[in-house]
């Protein structure tokens, strides 16, 4: 195994405090919004090649969402032309081909029907409650409409998750129960939950929290598994045939460790800001997932990165790096360190930004590499091309900002309270 983060000495300057790392940032971000604009097609956004061309000109749907959600961020920070990208991605999604007018809710693109998907959905509400925290004219449109097709379809109660999928007319659900949409359903609800100030968005955050950060992990050793059956047994041979599937690999995804770990930490902030307690346990899981997510996912084969999947026995399954693993580590360790002052937290940030910047971000061609092998050499097994820009520009941001329920949210917040400074 390769060696663990470099030290960081007590009282030491973090990065993300530092004016010249936040420039760094800023400027990646910026290279990130230019990039993607180029995806920009009549019915919405499609996907770039690791050449940065079009590859189809076909309208994707999670694509489009997290365009409005990104570029509904970038308005928010005061970056011009990024809010007529973030209002036509929104039009595209409320009267274009992408939206399902006979059976409602959204289809995968716009190319015709599709099984009609929680983990879509979810990031189709999430661009409705970026966009509505922006201002944008049609933010709070897509909101709703994204939050009606969440409670009457997708939301179980009693289970108090998500269900997976449907047929595209709402028949046939899916006799499955995964932790992928309820992740992204989890920044969702946080999201929502900012934007209307709704308890019960916050309350179903918090339930899909404990299932999944808290109840499940405790049960295997601070580890997440993922596929289950409608009556939550566990299904460990689920995805075998497909280990490299870009949502519902085989085995164990240890960035999925530190992306529920980070969700715990806003969960978290969403109580507290709230004036509610925040069950200790969110804290305490937090630290063990992400723990877990760096003993058994970072360099187990002795080069650097964070690999895609591991096994039941902790052995690598798919050793090829994503973009957005590297992201979402980054993430977390960076709201750890905030959270809990530690300074291994720092050096893991320090390590794993490292690791972006010499190897995924894409210098010539723009954009990141979305997926390298344990040599750093463009691979294409999981992620044969770059979809968008919403793991990689959100590590942008995020150090921007204190720990937050939403990114919206947060940068909201720090401009409202800008404005009492300035006001006092």
């Amino acid at each position: 195994m390769a060696d663990a983060a470099p030290p960081v000495e007590g009282g030491f300057a973090a990065w993300a405090d530092l004016d010249s790392h936040r420039r760094w940032l800023l400027a990646e971000g910026q290279r990130l919004l230019d990039h993607y604009g180029g995806a920009r097609v009549p019915a919405g956004f499609a996907t770039l090649g690791n050449d940065g061309t079009m590859v189809d000109d076909t309208a994707q749907g999670i694509i489009t969402a997290r365009m409005v959600h990104c570029y509904a961020l970038a308005s928010l920070m005061g970056v011009p032309a990024t809010a007529p990208l973030a209002d036509h991605a929104l039009d595209a999604l409320l009267d274009g081909p992408l939206r399902d007018r006979r059976h409602d809710g959204w289809f995968a693109d716009a190319s015709g029907s599709s099984r009609k998907k929680a983990y879509l959905h979810a990031f189709v509400a999430l661009a409705g409650a970026s966009a509505a925290m922006a201002g944008r004219p049609r933010g709070t449109e897509l909101l709703q409409a994204a939050a009606r097709v969440i409670d009457e379809r997708f939301w179980i109660a009693g289970e108090e998750v998500l269900q997976p999928s449907f047929a595209a007319d709402w028949t046939d659900p899916e006799a499955y129960r995964g932790a992928n949409c309820c992740m992204h359903g989890t920044e969702a609800c946080l999201a929502l939950a900012d934007a209307t100030g709704e308890d019960r968005w916050l309350d179903r955050a918090l339930s899909l929290a404990r299932r999944f950060g808290h109840d499940i992990p405790s049960a295997h050793d601070g580890r997440l598994p993922e596929h289950f059956d409608p009556d939550w047994t566990l299904l460990p041979d689920y995805g075998a045939d497909l280990p490299t599937d870009d949502t519902r690999p085989f085995g164990l995804t240890p960035g999925h460790f530190a992306e529920w770990a980070g969700l715990l930490l806003k969960v978290e902030a969403a109580c507290l800001t709230r004036g509610r307690t925040a069950p200790e346990w969110l804290l305490g899981d937090a630290v063990r997932l992400f723990d877990n997510a760096m003993a058994h996912g970072w360099a187990p084969d002795g080069k650097p990165g964070m690999v895609y999947t591991i096994d039941w026995a902790d052995r690598v399954s798919v050793p090829n790096r994503a973009y957005w693993v590297q992201a979402e580590t980054a993430n977390t360790a960076l709201m750890l360190m905030r959270r809990t002052g530690e300074a291994r937290y720092e050096g893991v940030y320090r390590m794993v930004w490292d690791y972006i910047a010499a190897t995924l971000i894409d210098r010539t061609a723009g954009g990141w590499r979305q997926e390298v092998d344990a040599d750093g050499t463009l691979s294409g097994v999981v992620y044969p091309t770059r979809e968008d820009l919403y793991h990689d520009f959100q590590a942008t941001v995020i150090p921007l900002i204190p720990v937050s329920a939403s990114v919206a949210g947060g940068l909201r917040a720090q401009h409202s309270e800008r404005i009492d400074r300035l006001a006092a």
